[in-house]
């Protein structure tokens, strides 16, 4: 199809007979309202045009587009952090398709915002009005920095967490927020331990009981008005577990944290459970879903288990992609 060619910058003009387009960029051309109104919007054609099965699609939209956000520290503080951005939207049956560059555009006009669980819901009603669509989903990632002082030096390091704050707005209108939080442990095998202390009392035999470097990733359904931050994320991870990886250490910290490690061995089973017991006791938090992994250093095999506090309708312990854990 030959293009059409302009005179006047945005004017119009029929292509000369049997002419062939031309090959270049006019950095000149102005657009005006009549050359954007004969653009082509083919998203939006009629439903006779839609390929393969006249059926709606649960899901279609962006996936990582990145851009900095501001988010806020436990203490007021603002940190801007980079973020990567997943928004998708309902698509009715009847409609070929939508308008991708419009869900970023209603994601940029927050940009300037200080982000937080509850800014998703405004993004999200301003999502399902500018695309007329039932159902929208948000989901925002980033690495949150929190200063960790160690274990008996008082050194200080920056430990980054792997966070994402999601949300979803139903046909109904009913909102729900969710934050998923990363936290990084240590696990000492309590068998390898009594099987260490036995060689050593009966045959004094010094043994080196096996740990290894483990990872929660805990998803809460966050209380309609209630805020819960990043940092809250950390205290209640580090409060049920103790033994968080550290970031920076002298002798003293490494025997300190051998020493902790001892004092609060722990079977995957146990992680999983300590860490139910305190979210489930936390009332800002309405639901949850808890995914850990071990990697063993005994076997060439990863440990893992998936628990979840049982509310009808809500999380159900279905989380299968363990290989993402893997730290």
């Amino acid at each position: 199809m030959e293009k059409t060619k302009t005179d006047a910058p945005g004017k119009l003009q029929k292509p000369r007979e049997n002419a062939s387009p031309e090959s270049r960029y006019d950095e000149n051309f102005k657009l005006n309202g009549d050359y954007r109104s004969s653009l082509p919007d083919v998203q939006n054609a009629s439903k006779e045009e839609i390929c393969g099965a006249n059926v709606p699609i649960m899901q279609v939209g962006m996936h990582n587009f990145k851009l900095p956000l501001k988010f806020l520290a436990h203490d007021c503080s603002v940190r801007e952090l980079e973020a990567s951005v997943t928004a998708t939207v309902s698509l009715a049956s009847d409609c070929k398709g939508i308008n991708m560059s419009r869900i970023m555009r209603v994601f940029y006009e927050f940009a300037d915002r200080i982000f937080t669980p509850d800014t998703l819901k405004e993004v999200l009603f301003r999502m399902k009005a500018q695309l007329k669509t039932s159902r929208a989903r948000l989901r925002v990632n980033f690495d949150y920095p929190i200063l960790q002082t160690s274990l008996r030096s008082g050194l200080k390091a920056w430990q980054y967490y792997n966070c994402a704050y999601e949300g979803f707005v139903d046909d109904l209108d009913i909102f729900r927020k969710i934050i998923h939080f990363d936290f990084v442990y240590s696990s000492a095998c309590p068998c390898s331990a009594e099987l260490s202390e036995h060689a050593r009392r009966n045959r004094n035999v010094y043994c080196v009981p096996h740990s290894q470097r483990s990872k929660a990733r805990i998803s809460a359904e966050i209380s309609e008005n209630a805020h819960v931050s990043i940092e809250d994320m950390h205290s209640i991870a580090l409060r049920a577990l103790r033994t968080e990886t550290q970031a920076m250490v002298r002798r003293e910290d490494e025997q300190a944290f051998a020493e902790l490690n001892g004092a609060y061995v722990k079977f995957i089973e146990d992680a999983s459970r300590l860490l139910y017991s305190e979210f489930n006791a936390d009332q800002r938090i309405k639901d949850f879903e808890i995914a850990c992994i071990h990697l063993e250093s005994l076997h060439s095999h990863d440990a893992v288990g998936v628990i979840c506090k049982g509310r009808p309708g809500g999380f159900t312990a279905g989380f299968s992609d363990f290989k993402d854990l893997i730290c």
